[in-house]
């Protein structure tokens, strides 16, 4: 395998993990994520990151996959790159799906550390090797102990640094101190960085150093994301800040409804068609609804 790529490719700046739109029957809804992702790159995002956990990867198909990595691809025409999530309950399974991936030519891929099962971090590096192994592809590493249960260690995370392939790890775990430990163990090397996927810290992570942040919110508010990176990497802290701080409320508002439905509303609201999250996940409530509604009005974002 070709093990280049890795000088050649680190992510940086803002990500969004794309929706998956779906139609009323629940199938993939080709067009609507093609305006989605002219709407992102619109709005200033450095990257779109698919078949992410907001994209509830969980609920599709390779087949689905390797059409959102296709779709995805011919959309984004190469103006940002493409990120594709692989993620897997078993190593054979991430593997097949890397490979899929890279089949599909696209940028880099996202593996999320298995789910369901607790492996030790011994298996974890040796999970993650294997996957590197069997691609040429660019790997980010990905962290949500709240969803999955399983936490990499920082020593795991800089051992696995090591490997020519093995670019970034985007740390969802909301624990600052574990990312700014991530970004320290791994500080010496230019050809791997870290991204925070935790909204509210996107400054605080971009403080201690990391390169950026894969951000669900930016689905919604795009240019209010990429304003927090483009401001810090000016040099205007306080701006900086000051958006983070604007932003905060739609993140903590994830909470009024089950995970993703408040950024498929949020989408619906504005105008941008996202359809219904997958069963068993329904839709919100009215009264959800309106309270999500008052939290993008006291953001500017709706009237």
């Amino acid at each position: 395998m070709n093990k280049e790529k890795k000088a050649q490719f680190l992510p940086r700046g803002i990500i969004p993990p794309v929706i998956t739109p779906l139609t009323a029957e629940g199938k993939f809804n080709e067009q609507a994520i093609r305006k989605l992702i002219n709407h992102l790159i619109d709005g200033g995002v450095h990257g779109l990151f698919v078949a992410g956990t907001t994209g509830e990867f969980y609920g599709m198909t390779p087949e689905e996959k390797r059409e959102l990595f296709l779709v995805a691809m011919d959309e984004a025409k190469g103006r940002v790159p493409v990120y594709a999530g692989t993620n897997g309950i078993t190593t054979r399974e991430s593997v097949m799906l890397t490979q899929l991936a890279e089949e599909c030519k696209v940028d880099a891929v996202s593996v999320l550390t298995p789910m369901f099962v607790t492996p030790t971090q011994g298996q974890l590096f040796d999970h993650y090797k294997t996957i590197a192994d069997n691609t040429s592809l660019p790997i980010v590493l990905y962290n949500n102990p709240p969803k999955t249960g399983v936490n990499l260690a920082a020593s795991t995370v800089a051992k696995l640094a090591e490997i020519p392939n093995i670019v970034s790890v985007k740390d969802s775990s909301g624990d600052l101190t574990l990312t700014a430990e991530y970004i320290r163990l791994t500080r010496g090397r230019e050809d791997f960085n870290v991204l925070m996927g935790r909204d509210t810290l996107i400054f605080g992570a971009l403080c201690y150093g990391a390169a950026g942040s894969i951000a669900s919110c930016a689905n919604v508010a795009p240019t209010l994301c990429a304003s927090i990176y483009n401001k810090y990497m000016a040099g205007d802290l306080k701006g900086a800040l000051e958006d983070q701080f604007t932003l905060a409320p739609l993140r903590i508002a994830f909470t009024i409804g089950t995970f993703p439905s408040v950024i498929k509303e949020s989408l619906t609201m504005l105008g941008i068609e996202a359809g219904n999250c997958m069963d068993p996940v329904g839709p919100m409530t009215s009264d959800e609804r309106e309270r999500l509604r008052q939290v993008l009005v006291g953001m500017g974002l709706l009237q």
